[in-house]
């Protein structure tokens, strides 16, 4: 018994080794947010930034006496306590006017941000985004393209348990997709948000957007990136979605108005054609001929006989 159990130990630690040494998917590291690509991005930054330094502020001054109260009046140097303070209107009201002072100067300008966070007007252009397990689904409102992204293939070998591949030699591991999300610069986009199966989360840093993808609900946002920021972003699923919750990542694809334009065309000219081709009433691919489904219909209609 004791054998067994050193061998549990042995092997569970040699599991946590492997664990700690294995390579893993991870962005760049950074004590600190991301300004992003959008005015709202860094809007949502500064904001960020105010609360963060109000907070350092109050943090020095109330340590700061909290210690030196410490230091200058204990025991050691004969400090006496004061037992017949118990009460002081006017130190109560200070204590209590100057936190309420504080919170309306953080609150005035953090309702203005969240305020512009859901402004989804005068929007031209707006996606559907559908998340599935463990893929997204992009359709282009309006247009008829439609696409779906999912983990590149060359992560997808490399992340198999002994295929002999090292992760380190995938570029952008686990952050890398086969078609990624194609949206213009200078033009403020709509994002319709839901889900086919579990809750997921669609979260891309660079536009300070995190928004639950929810099953039978639609959330919204928008973005609105600059003109000189294009190029590719990433993100990833930010919802415990499924064992394979973490090789759900988002990649967008950051063009021009006329390379977007360009591309938006060449895809509907790729998608229609192929829903064109099949005639109006031909049966779904896999469905059974009408007659085959009429008997099958009429079985189990019938009383179950005795």
């Amino acid at each position: 018994m004791k054998m067994k159990k050193s061998g549990l130990l042995l092997s569970g630690l040699a599991t946590a080794l492997l664990t700690m040494v294995a390579p893993t998917a991870q962005a760049a590291w950074a004590l600190n947010m991301t300004q992003g690509i959008s005015a709202i991005s860094r809007n949502i930054y500064s904001l960020h930034m105010m609360v963060f330094w109000v907070c350092v502020v109050l943090a020095v001054l109330v340590f700061g006496v909290m210690i030196y109260s410490l230091v200058r009046f204990r025991k050691s140097q004969g400090a006496v306590p004061d037992t017949s303070l118990v009460h002081n209107t006017k130190a109560e009201i200070i204590w209590t006017a100057i936190p309420i002072a504080i919170l309306v100067v953080m609150a005035v300008p953090a309702t203005r941000t969240l305020i512009e966070t859901d402004d989804a007007t005068k929007t031209e252009l707006t996606i559907r985004v559908t998340g599935y397990q463990w893929k997204w689904g992009y359709e282009y409102v309006g247009s008829g393209v439609t696409v779906l992204s999912t983990l590149d293939r060359d992560s997808n070998l490399a992340r198999q348990l002994g295929s002999g591949i090292d992760p380190n030699s995938v570029p952008n591991y686990l952050l890398n997709v086969d078609h990624p999300l194609v949206v213009p610069a200078d033009t403020k986009v709509r994002l319709l948000l839901s889900a086919q199966d579990v809750i997921h989360s669609w979260w891309v840093p660079a536009l300070a957007i995190k928004k639950d993808a929810i099953p039978g609900f639609v959330n919204e946002a928008w973005f609105k990136i600059d003109a000189a920021n294009t190029g590719l972003y990433r993100g990833q699923c930010a919802e415990l979605c499924g064992r394979d919750h973490g090789f759900m990542p988002i990649v967008i694809d950051v063009r021009s108005k006329a390379d977007f334009e360009a591309w938006l065309r060449t895809q509907k000219a790729l998608q229609q054609p192929a829903e064109a081709a099949a005639p109006a009433n031909a049966a779904p691919a896999g469905a059974a001929p009408a007659s085959a489904a009429n008997a099958a219909a009429a079985v189990r209609a019938a009383p179950a006989r005795s």
